[in-house]
């Protein structure tokens, strides 16, 4: 924990060139906050130094505490900029914002955007890049200090039903993947650029479309740019950063796109973009001004947007016929492939989920029948299916619990339920009457503590915080 405070205070003192550049007010913010983070990561380096003995491996249990403490904390200091400069007055505020930012949501309680100075905008889209892969997965990449706890780690904090390796050790698979993440979020910054948008604008809208988060640096979105090449280019990287990154490696390093033609996951992620945007264009052009291409541009861009969890808009979808909410409301569920910086189910469950339910519609008609679920030409294991129903289960009741608790502080049943399902799949977009970016500032503060721990399950995969919060967990044995 020691190494990942050091590791943000470092993060916070690059944040704060930026208030040099610009001549900006929030300097003080961030050296506080650098300050305050190096301190307590020097202190719990020298507890654990003290502390520490030949048999103190780090077990599977210390890496779940690790990787959802490292959230927790992240997000603690993280506020501190927001916080001390002033701009967002209440910490509640600060917390939620940077939680939001961590956990690659996009849900923001900033209400003028563009009256924010560089330094906390681009804080705000670092700490979407930062979480992306997952702080826990940078540090075990980069600074492979842990030793065997580095397997403890990944199992916590690798994203899907089945955690496959790019190499026998953890840390040379992560470092392999980060460059991967970095070659992407540099090539969409030059591709932005290319387009029009400006310098900053195109570094920071890149972080976040790597990380599939969403922050934007504008009030409207991408909307605010007007620009038909800007919204194919994010469409693209937002589609990219979707894949599975062990896939995309392959592809990109090792020129293997025989991989991604093969791969279960990527046909079922590939195949749900194409029906959903088929069916939101469709209904556009019949019921809306929108010409063929605006139909299907409009389509393509924000089903790519909420299927990968992004959160982009080029405008407010709510002001579509509700039937396109559903549609738009379903791709909140589904979420991309595993092994990829999105939230939401993942493709990889859905599959086995509809492969799982035509199977026992067979078995009913031929009960001695063996009927094998196959993903990539292997056999699911029961374990494995049996872990994916679990997970469908806890993410439905998770859910309707978020959607009864909203319901209970006042808020709209529509809105209700499109604020549980945008906060546990990290989405950042809601549906309801009151718009798809609704005033989340305007949420009580209960809410907004819940919101922001809907977003940790929802970012850890639902079981690595819940297991935390058995007894059974705290144990000894």
């Amino acid at each position: 924990m020691g190494v990942l405070l050091l590791i943000e205070s470092g993060l916070l003192l690059l944040c704060a060139l930026l208030p040099l550049f610009y001549r900006e007010n929030d300097l003080f913010g961030f050296i506080l906050a650098a300050f305050t983070s190096a301190c307590f990561g020097m202190t719990s380096l020298i507890i654990g130094r003290s502390t520490r003995n030949k048999e103190s491996a780090m077990t599977r249990r210390d890496g779940y505490i690790v990787v959802a403490a490292s959230w927790v904390l992240f997000s603690l200091f993280g506020s501190l900029p927001y916080f001390v400069s002033g701009y967002i007055p209440s910490y509640t505020d600060a917390y939620f914002e940077t939680m939001s930012g961590f956990t690659t949501t996009g849900a923001t309680i900033i209400d003028n955007i563009e009256a924010m100075p560089h330094g906390l905008l681009f804080w705000r889209s670092l700490t979407q890049w930062i979480g992306g892969l997952g702080i826990v997965f940078f540090t075990v990449a980069v600074l492979p200090i842990f030793g065997v706890g580095e397997v403890q780690l990944f199992a916590a904090e690798a994203i899907g039903p089945t955690h496959g390796k790019l190499h026998p050790r953890i840390s040379v698979s992560g470092r392999w993947i980060i460059t991967v993440y970095i070659l992407i979020t540099l090539l969409c910054a030059v591709a932005l650029r290319l387009c029009g948008m400006g310098v900053f604008d195109s570094i920071n809208h890149a972080l976040c479309t790597a990380a599939t988060g969403g922050f934007s640096t504008k009030n409207a979105s991408i909307g605010y740019f007007n620009s038909h090449s800007i919204e194919y280019v994010i469409t693209f990287f937002m589609f990219l950063s979707g894949i599975n990154y062990g896939l995309l490696f392959f592809v990109i390093f090792r020129g293997q796109l025989r991989k991604l033609a093969d791969d279960t996951e990527f046909k079922w992620f590939l195949g749900l973009i194409l029906l959903f945007t088929f069916i939101v264009a469709v209904s556009l052009y019949i019921s809306t001004p929108y010409n063929g291409t605006a139909s299907l541009r409009n389509a393509l861009f924000h089903v790519t947007a909420i299927i990968t969890t992004t959160g982009f808009t080029t405008t407010d979808y709510t002001m579509w016929p509700p039937f396109i909410w559903m549609i738009l409301g379903l791709c909140m569920y589904m979420g991309a492939c595993a092994g990829s910086t999105t939230g939401g189910m993942k493709s990889i469950r859905i599959a086995i989920l509809l492969k799982s339910m035509r199977n026992e519609f067979n078995r009913i008609l031929h009960p001695n029948a063996i009927l094998p679920i196959r993903v990539n030409s292997k056999v699911v294991p029961n374990s494995t299916k049996q872990s994916v129903l679990t997970f469908s289960i806890f993410f439905f009741a998770l859910v309707f619990v978020g959607w009864f608790f909203y319901l209970a502080i006042g808020i709209d049943i529509a809105e209700a339920y499109g604020i549980s399902i945008s906060c546990l799949s990290n989405v950042g977009l809601t549906i309801g009457y009151h718009g798809c970016n609704i005033p989340w500032s305007d949420m009580p503060t209960i809410g907004k503590w819940f919101s922001t721990f809907l977003m940790l399950i929802g970012r850890l995969e639902v079981f690595s915080v819940l297991l935390i919060l058995t007894p059974t967990f705290w144990k000894h044995r």
